[in-house]
């Protein structure tokens, strides 16, 4: 008979001996610092309490799996038609055929869209099986969307995190709380900033796992995280979940799918068994999402990270009367309202002027405060910062959402923002995440790249016959307060005059597409050097001498003179 360790089969583990060996295995197989009790859950110290920091993290702080990998390492591809059943590590090691796809899709768009992050699709791997069990074991259907949705538990505060309903029950059904919604278990509040279309159907559903799969990475990859660095990648798990077993827990699957992993057909998958609630009973259930008004008890079935159970029946009541009449009750008291309920409005922090050249990081942050009604700042509220307006401007990390928990002075500070190539004003607006409260709005402008200095980069002279082309194209050197000017718009004119700015009519001109006579180039830019060079001039056959003007934005203006006339002989 296999001996079991913490729903772990070790194989051929009959004796004391040989089971202290496994142990001593399984503890040296894990992450640093990765311990097993005797009931195979992992020892990382304290956890946090249900309320610890819940509404800032992807799940909520939701339960999860906490089954650890086999200890046998799996194979790429486990062998099939011989008779004998796969080994448990080839069971573990199999990813349904459409999960596995959406991983991979993640992974390969994240590699594209944010190469600095690093994104192995083996980690979004490790956090579907702990959160979901791979969507519970592929149940997906053709589009990758789940057969039945997949819900966290009511985050009440019984037991399980505070966090009011944010999303009128859109995503999970309930009007009243919030719930850990699909195969990735974003809450609903982090899905409205962080969710994404990954199967191009035009939605973003927390249930599919197309979509929940590349979220899941763009969440893991903000705030410019790179996951080949171990202490991004911590911070990058943890910001998932705030729990060092999750973290731990994560880091061992991530592990144990690098070493070798294999597709399974849809629905085939191994379903955990083990929670970090420790409700394992009824594996697999799901609780369809169902509307309920605020004054609706809880469902008694909840589905946290996709594997639900009954809640514990109450020892029966005995059926005779009591001896004596029991003493008088007392009256229910109200459970104290959480820091975000106690936030009335919101405050600005002292936050400067918001303005940066295009291409540039805002040197100034957004800084805002949360207050109750008596103006007493509130710490731990959760403020979220949404960029609006027609603009590319994103904060560090590359998304137009951010949010931050406010300090013990009640302040959020926004990451910082980083302009991009579109001009002029926009708005990022400041609200409470998980409670009705007017937004406060800061206005940042992004100003044009300038110049204030042009130079030729030769002291050629520009000589030309008539009708003839000038053998030296024109190139010059733009400047802003000395440091090199690049990506500003330019554009070169033939004047008449040093004090007429007319566009010439006669003399050296420029040719467009079709060989056509231009004497005006606009659109022009500088490029990363702050060099711009000008195509070729040519003359018409009028003698003479002749200016040619740039003008940058901010002001640079250089005036280069061309002398056409015959040559000598």
């Amino acid at each position: 008979m296999a001996a079991q360790f913490g729903k772990r089969v070790v194989k051929g583990a009959t004796t004391t001996a040989v089971a202290a060996v496994a142990i001593a295995a399984l503890s040296a197989s894990q992450a640093p610092g990765v311990t097993d009790t005797p009931q195979g859950r992992q020892n990382t110290g304290s956890q946090p309490s249900p309320d610890a920091n819940a509404d800032d993290s992807a799940t909520g702080n939701s339960p999860y799996y906490t089954d650890l990998p086999p200890l046998n390492s799996p194979t790429a591809t486990p062998s099939t038609g011989s008779g004998t059943p796969a080994a448990t590590g080839d069971t573990e090691a199999g990813i349904p055929a459409t999960v596995l796809d959406a991983y991979k899709k993640a992974e390969a768009a994240l590699r594209e869209s944010k190469p600095g992050c690093n994104l192995p699709w083996e980690l979004l791997a490790a956090i579907g099986k702990v959160e979901s069990g791979q969507a519970r074991g592929g149940r997906v259907d053709a589009n990758g969307t789940t057969t039945t949705p997949i819900l966290g538990p009511v985050l009440n505060g019984n037991g399980f995190a505070n966090i009011s309903d944010t999303d009128g029950g859109a995503y999970d059904g309930d009007t009243a709380h919030d719930r850990a919604v699909g195969p990735m278990q974003f809450i609903p509040s982090t899905w409205e900033w962080s969710g994404r279309d990954g199967n191009g159907d035009g939605t973003k559903d927390p249930n599919n796992i197309y979509d929940a799969a590349l979220a899941a990475g763009h969440y893991l990859c903000r705030f410019s995280w790179d996951l080949s660095d171990r202490a991004d990648l911590n911070k990058a798990i943890l910001s998932y979940n705030h729990s060092t077993e999750y973290l731990n827990t994560v880091l061992s699957w991530l592990e144990y799918y690098r070493k070798g992993t294999h597709e399974v057909p849809d629905g085939t998958g191994t379903l955990p068994s083990d929670r970090s609630d420790g409700n394992n009973g009824n594996n697999g259930a799901t609780t369809t999402p169902t509307p309920r008004s605020p004054s609706t008890s809880p469902p008694s079935s909840q589905t946290p990270g996709g594997g639900g159970s009954a809640s514990p029946s109450p020892n029966p009541p005995s059926t005779s009367p009591p001896a004596t009449s029991p003493p008088p009750s007392k009256p229910p008291t109200s459970p104290s309202p959480t820091p975000t309920e106690t936030v009335d409005h919101l405050e600005d922090a002292g936050t400067g002027k918001l303005t940066a050249t295009a291409g540039d990081a805002f040197a100034e942050k957004i800084a805002t405060r949360t207050e109750t009604k008596a103006g007493k700042a509130v710490a731990k509220v959760r403020v979220r910062f949404t960029i609006v307006g027609d603009t590319d401007a994103t904060f560090t990390g590359g998304e137009s959402v951010a949010t931050a928990l406010t300090n013990s002075s009640g302040v959020a500070t926004a990451p910082a923002l980083q302009a991009g190539e579109e001009t002029g004003d926009f708005t990022v607006r400041a609200t409470v995440v998980g409670r009705t409260v007017a937004g406060l709005d800061y206005t940042a402008t992004v100003t044009a790249r300038q110049a204030d200095a042009l130079a030729r980069t030769s002291d050629t002279a520009l000589t030309c016959v008539p009708g003839g082309e000038f053998a030296a194209q024109v190139e010059v050197k733009a400047t802003y307060n000395g440091a090199v000017a690049d990506g500003v718009a330019a554009t070169a004119t033939l004047i008449k005059a040093a004090d007429d700015a007319t566009v010439n009519d006669k003399g050296p001109y420029f040719k467009d597409a079709d060989g056509k006579t231009v004497r005006t180039l606009a659109g022009l830019k500088t490029d990363a050097n702050g060099l711009l060079k000008l195509p070729k001039l040519y003359a018409d056959d009028t003698a003479g001498t002749f200016l040619l003007r740039i003008n940058t934005t901010g002001g640079a203006t250089l005036t280069v003179e061309l002398k056409v006339a015959a040559a000598t002989s």
